[in-house]
C-alpha cells in the first residue's frame, strides 16, 4: 500500500517567492527516508528533525520508503523553513490527517520535541503565497504577528506539530503541552533615530545642506575635524524624511524579515531606516553575502532610508567600490555559490570624513601633524569614481564659541524642517508623475536639461566649470538635479541661474583642508 500527501511551501531567492509543491510518496519497501529537489545542506538535514518532531508529538513513524519531492525540482532551496510542510505532507500521505493540505501553505522549523521555531522572511514568503493564490497559511506562534501584515492572507499560528496535526483533522494520542518558541532578541528595523535637529549649534551650511540631501533624495559627504558635528548632522537627516509609503513599507519590511532585524510586534517599517556600519565591516557585511543564498547587507538594510558610513576613509576599498551599483541603480546582485540574489538598495549614502588623518588640519587653532602628501593619500582612499556619484559635498567647520554663546531664537528643529521637505518632496513628485523617478536624485541628465528649455544662459556656470576640467559631464547632471531641489525648496516651478550656481557650489567645495 502507499499513499501520496501534497502541501505547499515557499522558497526564497533573495526577495522573490517561489510557491513549491511539496510531495511525499509512502511506498510499501525497505524503510527509508529521501529528500529530492535541490535542498541544501539545512534543508537537507530537516529528514532527521522531522522524524524525531513526529515521533515526540506521539504519532507512529511510518515504516516505509519515504520519498518527499520538492517542486520544481531546478529551484535552490534553502534553510529549515521547509521543515513543517515536509512533515504535513508526509502525515498526510500517511493517513494522519484528514483535511485536505494540498492548497495550504506551511512555514516553519521544527524541533526534535514537535516545537515550532520561528524562521527568516515569513513576510516575503506569504506576499509571495497570497499573490500565487494560495491564502491559508500556517506558520509558528511566533511569526503569525508578522504573516498577518500581509493583505489577503487567511494566517493560522500553531505552538507545536500536534497543534497542526489538529488543525487538519488528525488525532494525536498524546497531548505535549509547549508553549510557543519566542522570537530571538533583534535590533528592531526604521527604529527612530534619538535627537533633533534643533540641537546642532550653528552649522548653518550644513544644516541646510541636510535639508537638501532630504528634499531630493541626494548622497551627501561632510568633511570636517572631529567633534565638528558631522556624524550628529548625518543622525539628523533620517529624522527629517517622509514617512514610507505602503509600497515602500512593505518592501523594507520584507528585507528585515530576510535579515532578521523586524520586530513583528510593531507592524511594518514606516520610518526610513538608518544603518552605520562600522568602518572594518568586511564587503558581505555592507553589500550582503554568506554561504548558499546570501542575506541582505546593511546597503539593503537602508533601502528607502539612510546609509552612514562614518570615516569613510577608513573603509576597505572593496566596500567602497562594491557601493557603485546600488548608487547608479537603486539595487544590489550577489552571486554565490547556492545562487543569485537581488535586493532592492536605493539609499540615501552619508559618508564623514577627517581632512587628514590625523584629523586636525582646515580649523583655526589646530595644529596639523599630515604632510601634504599624506593628506592627499588619505583622501585618496574615496575615488573619484565614488565621489562623482556624491551629489553635495561640503566642509564643516569647528563651531566657534562666539557661535555657542549667541542668544536668540533655537534653531529649527526638525519638524519644521521635515515639513519644508515634504513640501519639495511633493512638487518634486507632481513634475515626476507618469515618470519612474520618485526624487530629484534619480532623474537623468538630459531629462533635467530639456525640462530647462532652451534658455543657455541657467548652464552658464555649468558649462564653464565643464570645460576648465572641474566637474565631470555627471557631475554636471548632479548638480542640475540638486538645482532643481533647491527651486523645489524655494517653490518655484523651475531652477534660476542662482539655484544652478548653488547647486555647483554645492559640488565643487574645496573639502582638502
Amino acid at each position: 500500500m502507499s499513499g501520496l500527501g501534497t502541501t505547499r511551501a515557499v522558497a526564497l531567492v533573495g526577495l522573490e517567492g517561489h510557491v513549491v509543491e511539496v510531495q511525499a510518496h509512502l511506498a510499501a519497501s525497505i524503510p527509508a527516508f529521501a529528500l529530492v529537489g535541490l535542498p541544501d545542506a539545512a534543508l537537507s538535514e530537516s529528514r532527521d528533525r522531522v522524524r524525531a518532531a513526529v515521533s515526540s508529538t506521539g504519532i507512529p513513524w511510518p515504516q516505509r520508503r519515504i520519498t518527499v519531492n520538492l517542486s520544481p525540482a531546478a529551484l535552490p532551496k534553502t534553510g529549515t523553513a521547509f521543515d513543517l510542510s515536509v512533515a504535513v505532507a508526509t502525515l498526510a500521505g500517511a493517513g494522519h490527517l484528514a483535511a485536505r493540505v494540498d492548497e495550504v501553505v506551511h512555514l516553519g522549523e521544527l524541533g526534535l520535541d514537535g516545537r515550532l521555531h520561528p524562521v527568516r522572511g515569513v513576510l516575503p514568503a506569504v506576499a509571495a503565497a497570497v499573490a500565487a493564490g494560495y491564502a491559508d497559511v500556517v506558520v509558528p506562534a511566533a511569526d503569525a504577528a508578522e504573516a498577518a501584515l500581509v493583505p489577503g492572507a487567511r494566517v493560522r499560528g500553531a505552538a507545536d506539530l500536534a497543534e497542526v496535526v489538529r488543525m487538519h483533522g488528525g488525532t494525536v494520542e498524546t497531548t505535549p503541552s509547549h508553549p510557543p518558541v519566542a522570537r530571538p532578541t533583534v535590533r528592531a528595523a526604521g527604529g527612530p533615530v534619538p535627537g533633533d535637529l534643533a540641537d546642532v549649534v550653528g552649522q548653518d551650511d550644513a544644516r541646510h545642506a541636510v535639508e537638501v540631501a532630504a528634499a531630493g533624495g541626494h548622497h551627501l559627504l561632510l568633511v570636517g575635524a572631529p567633534g565638528a558635528g558631522k556624524t550628529m548632522l548625518a543622525s539628523r537627516l533620517v529624522g527629517v524624511l517622509p514617512d514610507l509609503d505602503e509600497q515602500d513599507a512593505i518592501e523594507v519590511t520584507a528585507i528585515h524579515s530576510v535579515a532578521g532585524t523586524l520586530d513583528p510586534a510593531r507592524g511594518l517599517v514606516r520610518r526610513p531606516p538608518f544603518e552605520d556600519p562600522h568602518h572594518t565591516a568586511t564587503p558581505a557585511a555592507v553589500v550582503g553575502g554568506g554561504s548558499g543564498v546570501p542575506r541582505p547587507g546593511a546597503a539593503s538594510r537602508a533601502h528607502r532610508g539612510v546609509l552612514f558610513m562614518d570615516e569613510a576613509p577608513e573603509f576597505g576599498a572593496r566596500v567602497l567600490q562594491t557601493l557603485r551599483q546600488p548608487l547608479e541603480e537603486g539595487h544590489l546582485v550577489i552571486h554565490r555559490s547556492g545562487g543569485t540574489a537581488r535586493y532592492p538598495a536605493r539609499f540615501q549614502l552619508v559618508l564623514a570624513a577627517n581632512p587628514c588623518p590625523c584629523g586636525r588640519a582646515g580649523g583655526k587653532g589646530l595644529d596639523c601633524t599630515c604632510s601634504s602628501l599624506e593628506r592627499r593619500r588619505y583622501f585618496a582612499r574615496l575615488s573619484g569614481p565614488l565621489l562623482d556619484r556624491v551629489d553635495l559635498q561640503l566642509d564643516v567647520r569647528p563651531v566657534r564659541g562666539v557661535e555657542l554663546a549667541r542668544s536668540g531664537p533655537r534653531p529649527e528643529s526638525t519638524a519644521v524642517v521635515a515639513a519644508r521637505v515634504a513640501a519639495a518632496r511633493a512638487a518634486a513628485a507632481r513634475r515626476l508623475a507618469g515618470t519612474p523617478w520618485r526624487t530629484n536624485a534619480e532623474v537623468p541628465g538630459p531629462w533635467l536639461r530639456r525640462r530647462l528649455g532652451a534658455d543657455r544662459t541657467l548652464l552658464t556656470d555649468v558649462d564653464a566649470a565643464l570645460d576648465r576640467g572641474l566637474i565631470s559631464l555627471r557631475g554636471a547632471d548632479r548638480a542640475l538635479r540638486v538645482a532643481w531641489t533647491l527651486a523645489d525648496l524655494a517653490g518655484r516651478d523651475a531652477p534660476s541661474r542662482a539655484d544652478v550656481g548653488q547647486g555647483l557650489a554645492l559640488r565643487t567645495r574645496s573639502h582638502h583642508g
